[in-house]
């Protein structure tokens, strides 16, 4: 499979009152096209500030970071936005709605940016949100909605700039086991359309739903679990 991201000796230091704090010490990584990945590690392990960086929100201290083969490690904040904007979406573990919009206005908003017309984000976001079985709450506004309902919402919104990979940050956080594991298979069958996943986790019940399983430890990564199977079946 095609290399899609890839991390090379990819350090990340933040300075805190004069002291640097270590979250990134080295990683090597790469992200194939077509993979649906699971992190994994316990809290301040890094992984979190490792997905931050691979899907450019933020920059490393030093490293390397490769596109779809280009070094971006150096991209101006301008460029970085631009790869954001046309190749990843991002589902968080707190969902960041507006709690004024709803959830048509949501999913629309993404859309605003690529310049299409108000017909065609109507439409575009409405059909996201029927795939998201949401066709009945495209009025309803976050407030008015389950956590579940709104992490797919918010899986509609990431999906409205067509990306090549999704992002996942602790995306069942906040969601109990029922609504966690209708995310899991939602998100399971965007990966079995095309999609490349990448979650990051603290459970190992939602890592299960991945094909790769890597730890992660003090600001590297520890072992890579490569996986026959995925929870739900055999592949």
């Amino acid at each position: 499979m095609e290399e899609l991201i890839v991390l090379e000796d990819v350090r990340k230091v933040y300075k805190m009152d004069g002291v640097d704090t270590v979250a990134l010490n080295g990683v090597d990584l790469t992200i194939k096209r077509g993979d649906c990945i699971a992190i994994m590690g316990p809290s301040g392990s890094g992984k979190s500030t490792m997905m931050h960086v691979m899907g450019c929100l933020d920059k490393p201290t030093s490293g390397r970071l490769f596109w779809e083969g280009k070094d971006v490690s150096r991209f101006s904040d301008d460029e970085l936005a631009n790869i954001r904007n046309k190749k990843m979406g991002f589902v968080f573990q707190s969902f960041y709605l507006l709690n004024t919009y709803t959830a048509l206005q949501n999913v629309e908003l993404p859309l605003i940016y690529m310049g299409l017309s108000a017909k065609e984000r109507r439409e575009k976001a409405r059909k996201l949100l029927e795939k998201m079985s949401l066709e009945d709450r495209i009025n309803h506004r976050p407030t008015q909605l389950s956590g579940g309902q709104q992490q797919r919402v918010a899986v509609a919104r990431a999906l409205a700039v067509d990306p090549v990979v999704l992002l996942g940050d602790e995306p069942t956080g906040n969601l109990d086991s029922k609504a966690s594991r209708e995310i899991m298979e939602l998100i399971t069958n965007l990966h079995k359309e095309g999609l490349t996943i990448v979650i990051v986790t603290h459970e190992r019940d939602i890592a299960e739903y991945a094909h790769k399983i890597i730890h992660f430890a003090d600001g590297k990564v520890q072992s890579i679990e490569e996986k026959s199977w995925i929870k739900g079946g055999i592949e």
